[in-house]
């Protein structure tokens, strides 16, 4: 059964979303070996690399697809007090 062109769209996005994910792991684990050889010679700048690049691409990936999911934005509606009818005293 062939999906529709939403279902499309999600499969991409969360395609694009698993390469970023890579990509900025990868890129937070190079930065803090770097930094973990030249400035404090321990693995941590390495694991705290890789969670700040995890951390954004899933910022990034939670942000594509809600936009994906929920198009648009609920209006609140314009309630106006003084319309409203008043019990009789």
């Amino acid at each position: 059964m062939a999906g529709t062109w939403s279902e499309d769209q999600i499969g991409r996005k969360w395609d694009h979303c698993f390469a970023d994910a890579v990509i900025k792991l990868g890129g937070g684990i190079v930065v803090g070996s770097v930094v973990s050889l030249l400035f404090f010679r321990r693995r941590w700048p390495i694991v705290v690399g890789g969670g700040f690049g995890l951390g954004m691409a899933f910022s990034n990936c939670e942000n594509e697809i809600n936009a994906t999911v929920k198009p648009g934005k609920l209006l609140a509606r314009n309630c106006d007090d003084s319309k409203k009818p008043t019990a009789p005293k």
